[in-house]
């Protein structure tokens, strides 16, 4: 299937093929750089699920899809990121709470390193004596995390947030847990959620779809794999009553961090341009209330209670949904008070107008479109729903779709102060 964007001038051609592979080809003439990114519907959060060709749900250790990321490198013969550096390619990979990519950039050798990427992703190797010695290297790795400020920070409202939700745990896992992780439990994740119909093949760059598309069929027709099905994954039930209202932590920093979060809990649409259109609502909606141009945000920042640090963001994806400000302060309560009375009072409502909304549709579409001279950008950002579904071409229509009455209606569903918590990293010996 050929899909048209003539405003923006782009093409997209997206075809499933026989074994379940959804492939995405994006042309982009004149570019040097091409990009492919092959992800799995597969991340941190997925702990329990009944796996494939079995009827009864397990819960495998935290950490699992990240320490299979990184052993999906190792073979037999070798690591793959020489193949890549022979083929004057740059590889990298990354697990996120919902997802894991695996990706590559070159300007040279499209073709071989598409199929690198393609064959060494369906094709696992894991031993007793490679996977012992990756639990030391990613033990490492979380033990780094665990001094990272920022992260520390941005956890700490998770786990107020969603005690019970995996979401709350490292992507990474615990050092503890890491260590119950075996080839066995590999294999069994790699096979439920690494087949080719939860998976999304990704090129964007100076390539002819069409021949691309050919030679990917190919590519895939010369590989068996057992029927697919849809995975069922389970998640716990939270109620408000779960939520954290406030914590704290002490580490050895010079400022004070804070963060102050707020659940969502309307459900996650199943129509992927619905799905957008709420993300964007909220991403609006806390650019009116505390975006840099807003007047509360200059007040905060003419008042000494946040610097440059300050930031926000919204999140929409399956099975969780969270808005979080976060920032440096010397005077961190009182930028959560002021952040409250902003966020949880008539203020918030004042700030909803017609004005402001056409501004910040101005300023985000403007933004879209320098980002989509980047063939970078248009990689990492071109599903924008949690199914993979929802493109980046569709933003520009969906923006222009979202009226007052969306942003009052989603301002009065999520901005409820019993959904929200606070969590403070505070420097040693000045603990509350």
């Amino acid at each position: 299937m050929r899909i048209n964007y003539p405003t923006l001038q782009e093409t997209v051609l997206e075809e499933t093929l026989e074994n379940g592979l959804k492939v995405v080809l994006v042309p982009k003439p004149g570019f040097q750089k091409t990009y492919g990114l092959f992800t799995t519907n597969y991340g941190s959060i997925d702990e329990t699920f009944v796996p494939l060709g079995q009827s009864e749900k397990i819960t495998v250790p935290e950490g699992i899809a990240h320490f299979l990321e990184h052993k999906l490198f190792e073979k037999e013969d070798g690591d793959v990121f020489q193949k890549f550096s022979q083929l004057g390619a740059s590889a990298n990979a990354f697990t996120s709470f919902t997802k894991t990519s695996y990706l590559f950039s070159a300007t040279e050798n499209i073709w071989e390193n598409l199929e690198t990427l393609l064959n060494f992703v369906q094709e696992p190797y894991f031993t007793e004596k490679s996977v012992n010695k990756e639990k030391g290297i990613i033990a490492q790795e979380i033990k780094m995390y665990q001094d990272d400020a920022n992260w520390r920070l941005f956890f700490g409202v998770l786990q107020n947030l969603y005690p019970k939700h995996p979401l709350h745990i490292d992507i990474a896992g615990t050092v503890g847990s890491i260590q119950e992780i075996t080839p066995e439990l590999l294999y069994k994740c790699y096979e439920t959620f690494y087949h080719p119909s939860n998976m999304t093949l990704l090129v964007v760059g100076n390539i002819d779809p069409d021949s691309l598309l050919a030679k990917i069929k190919g590519n895939q027709g010369s590989k068996k794999f057992p029927e697919g099905k849809e995975v069922k994954r389970f998640f716990p039930v939270e109620s408000v009553k779960d939520i954290i209202a406030e914590n704290s932590l002490a580490m050895d920093i010079l400022v004070p961090k804070v963060a102050l979060g707020i659940k969502n809990f309307a459900p996650l649409k199943s129509n992927p341009k619905e799905q957008m259109k709420d993300k964007l609502v909220g991403m609006f909606l806390l650019e009116i209330l505390l975006g840099e141009s807003s007047a509360a945000y200059l007040e905060l920042y003419d008042q000494g209670l946040i610097d440059d640090s300050f930031g926000f963001e919204f999140n929409v994806e399956r099975s969780f949904s969270f808005g979080d400000f976060s920032g440096d302060s010397h005077q961190p309560q009182k930028l959560v008070a002021a952040l409250k009375d902003i966020l949880f009072t008539d203020k918030a409502f004042k700030e909803i107008t017609e004005e402001n909304l056409s501004q910040g549709k101005k300023q985000m579409l403007g933004k879209y479109l320098q980002s989509l001279n980047s063939v970078e950008y248009i990689a990492n950002q071109f599903f924008q729903t949690s199914d993979l579904k929802g493109n980046l071409f569709e933003l520009p229509e969906i923006i222009d779709s979202i009226t007052l009455e969306d942003l009052k209606k989603f301002a009065e569903e999520f901005l409820q102060k019993e959904n929200s918590t606070v969590f403070y990293l505070l420097p040693k010996g000045k603990e509350q």
